[in-house]
Order: C-alpha cells, then structure tokens, then sequence
C-alpha cells in the first residue's frame, strides 16, 4: 500500500538517487535547478509517496521569485520535480504527489509555477501558461510549458525574470 510522507523523513541520498533514474543525471543543467538554484526546497509542502517500504516518487516545492522590470521581487512557490521512478510511472503517484503538495497550500497562497507539460498540470490541476508569456528563466525554455497557477492571476505581472526567492538563499 502507497504511503505519502513528509519528503524530510527520507534519506536524501535516496532522494537524489530517485531523482538521477526518473530524469537522468544531467537532470541539473535544467532551467528549473538554475531558477532554484541555492534554495532549500519548503519541507512543509515536499512529499515522498513510498510503497511496501521502496520510495517510489517525491515532489519538491521551492520559494522563487519573478522579478519585475523595476526590479521588484514577486514570491512565488515553484512546483517541482514531481519525480517517479520509470517503473512505477502511470499508476496515479505522480497525481497523488502533487495533490498532497497543493493541498498543504494554504488559501489564497502564494503563486505556483512550475515548468510542465500544459495540457495534463492544466487539466487536474488548474495550472495555465496564459499568463506567463512576458516571464523570462535563466536558460533555455518553451514558454508553453512555463505555467502557473493562482487564485488571482490580475495580480501576477505581465513581465518579469525567474529565480530564487532573494531572503531563502542557503548559507
């Protein structure tokens, strides 16, 4: 039986090694590592979904920020990885990770973005990319798949740069 976990229970050599099979080792030239980079991920909203004791999945939440033109910060909560093991892949993990994550969301939280496929995150989860179009990541992405998901998007601003939440920088 499948248990979700708070993902601070788990070995993070395990967590890293689960990562390395489900998006292979390069898995850190991304842009999503470049727009975290030097951020803890938010042990409050980061799961683990382990199955008869074998980790099979985890989700990560990070505090980033899109940064205006005039150089204001904007909070955000990035969603991601949500990460399966091959094996396992297209048996609802994935879908039940990420609900976990987005149900710890308090109301009104926060903006979440992530990087995704638009169609399925759009679906069961209520994220767009049609806000997104003037935000900008530090290295290469399709601007499809760069969504977000917030509960007043007039509030979100029409230009701006992601990257890590200026006062979470890890020491």
């Amino acid at each position: 039986m499948a248990t979700i976990v708070p993902l601070a229970n788990i070995d993070p050599a395990l967590i890293e090694a689960l990562l390395d099979r489900a998006f292979g080792p390069d898995r850190h030239a991304r842009t999503a590592y470049r727009i975290r980079e030097g951020t803890d991920w938010l042990p409050a909203l980061s799961f683990a979904l382990a199955d008869e004791d074998y980790l099979v999945g985890t989700i990560q939440l990070w505090p980033v920020a899109l940064t205006d033109p005039d150089g204001r910060p904007h909070p955000m909560i990035m969603v991601g990885p949500v990460a399966v093991v091959p094996e396992r892949q297209n048996e609802g993990f994935g879908k039940a990770l990420m609900l976990a994550a987005l149900g710890a969301l308090e109301p009104g939280a926060l903006p979440q973005v992530m990087i995704g496929d638009p169609e399925y995150y759009g679906r069961f989860f209520g994220f767009t990319a049609a806000p997104t179009g003037g935000w900008h990541c530090p290295g290469p992405f399709d601007p499809e798949r760069l969504l977000v998901r917030c509960d007043n998007p007039a509030v979100l601003p029409a230009k701006g740069m992601l990257g890590p939440w200026p006062g979470t920088l890890a020491n």
